[in-house]
């Protein structure tokens, strides 16, 4: 009698690249690919229309692939710890094949359908392929999770690689089976067309774009807000699997800095999982304890500001309305927004946390939250607390025409060069020329730049020397 074996995609909706895939494929005559839309994600913590939209159609082409290959992908609601063991039932599996996950939620997940798995007599094969090195294979000569990045990337480097394995010729699913219709999950909060296409073909397209025309330049462009080429625009793509990490890492080695450093970052992305997967309580609280009694400003209006890009700092605005519009945010352009938040405003990170998770389509809550505790000093090896980024010169420095600033923030385009960057100083005669006046129709600042580092530093070393007095 034929065997099968059930493969559940998740993150890693794409073929080329799929150790799961691989050893379902070596171990079944049948393989049954699935995919369970679990509304607990959905409608959960961080509801995302973006993330759901660009996963549907990611789906969509997913299907497509596996059809190519012979097989049909099934489309399951509910718990997975429900329809994935009944579906073992009624396929007669006898093994189900995943990619490893490392959020605390996907973590309990998997260990409840395991444990009703393994009651039914079906063997669960837990598979590498989210990252180049699992978030528990690096470690200190001692076995100790790492907290320091530098230490990390280098062990992290030091590991070897996993062969990049080749997208399968035919994947032989049960004889007469159909795909199922993927449902429609409603459509983006940010404009379509400034998301980049879902599926992986067009990621794997992007991802030779950038290994032949933006890589070896990367080093030096990948800080510049008005550089449309200067960032590899692969994040969404590493967030759902359409494309191996180990595979980019591949395509992307070689010598001189822009590679190197590219490497660097797909290191920052590992070791934020890394964090999350031996400290999940960095979740709900800093990673620093030093910090956890910060007395952060109540100040609705203020953050609904900054949510919504009217803080009068244009590139902080410019960052606020790129996310909303678009789903993304450049890196840079995230750190000098959540400096603003957390610094500036003193409002609680998680605030901005929950914000960029709502709209970045490449929003991982590892990274996410990896990024906003480093930027709000309170994560593991963070940025110092005493460094505040300045609005002003990050614009100047990074933006250096204003073109960023000019494109998502209109009420300032007819400020020419850097002195868009702060509009306020212009006279009546300048704005006016502009056809911008500050205050009415735009912002002036919310806050002021020195008065709010001051301000920053006094309550950080306050709470600093508390926590060390007591």
């Amino acid at each position: 009698m034929p065997s099968t074996a059930i493969l559940w995609f998740r993150r890693d909706l794409r073929v080329h690249d799929h150790p799961a895939l691989a050893a379902a494929l070596a171990a079944a005559d049948h393989v049954v690919p699935v995919f369970v839309i679990d509304d607990a994600l959905l409608a959960g913590r961080w509801p995302a229309p973006n993330r759901a939209w660009f996963m549907r159609e990611s789906l969509v082409a997913l299907s497509g692939a596996l059809v190519e290959r012979g097989a049909a992908l099934r489309i399951l609601r509910g718990r997975p710890e429900i329809v994935i063991p009944a579906l073992a039932r009624d396929t007669g599996a006898t093994d189900l094949f995943l990619t490893r996950d490392a959020t605390p939620y996907g973590r309990a997940r998997d260990r409840a359908v395991a444990t009703r798995l393994e009651a039914d007599d079906v063997a669960v094969h837990a598979k590498r392929g989210l990252y180049v090195h699992e978030p528990d294979d690096v470690a200190t000569r001692d076995g100790r999770p790492y907290t320091v990045y530098g230490p990390y990337r280098r062990a992290w480097e030091a590991l070897p690689r996993r062969d990049v394995l080749p997208a399968p010729g035919r994947i032989p699913g049960p004889p007469g089976a159909r795909p199922d219709a993927i449902p429609d999950l409603g459509g983006p909060s940010a404009d379509p067309a400034l998301i980049p296409a879902p599926g992986e073909p067009a990621a794997r397209a992007r991802l030779a774009a950038w290994v032949e025309r933006g890589l070896e330049a990367y080093a030096d462009r990948r800080d510049r807000l008005d550089a449309d080429d200067g960032t590899s625009r692969l994040s969404q793509d590493l967030r759902w699997g359409l494309l191996s990490a180990v595979e980019v890492l591949e395509r992307a080695a070689g010598p001189g800095d822009g590679r190197r450093v590219f490497a660097a970052e797909l290191a920052w992305r590992e070791f934020y999982a890394h964090v999350l997967w031996h400290h999940p309580r960095v979740l709900r609280e800093p990673f620093q304890a030093s910090l956890a009694a910060l007395p952060w400003r109540d100040d609705p209006e203020a953050v609904d500001a900054w949510r919504e890009g009217r803080t009068g700092y244009p590139v902080v605005d410019a960052a606020m309305r790129q996310l909303r519009a678009s789903g993304h945010v450049h890196n840079r352009a995230r750190m000098i927004a959540a400096s603003f938040l957390a610094k500036h405003l003193l409002a609680d990170w998680r605030l901005g946390e929950a914000e960029f998770m709502r709209h970045l389509t490449d929003g991982d809550v590892a990274s996410n939250n990896g990024g906003w505790q480093w930027t709000a000093s309170t994560g593991t090896d963070a940025q110092p607390y005493f460094r505040v980024f300045n609005p002003i010169l990050q614009g100047r420095r990074f933006d250096p025409d204003g073109d960023y600033v000019r494109r998502w923030v209109p009420e300032v385009r007819g400020i020419a060069g850097a002195a868009v960057h702060e509009p306020w100083t212009l006279d009546a005669a300048a704005q006016a020329a502009a056809g911008v006046r500050v205050g009415t129709d735009y912002p002036a600042p919310i806050v002021d730049h020195a008065t709010a580092r001051e301000r920053a530093l006094a309550v950080y070393g306050a709470t600093k020397a508390a926590t060390r007095d007591g």
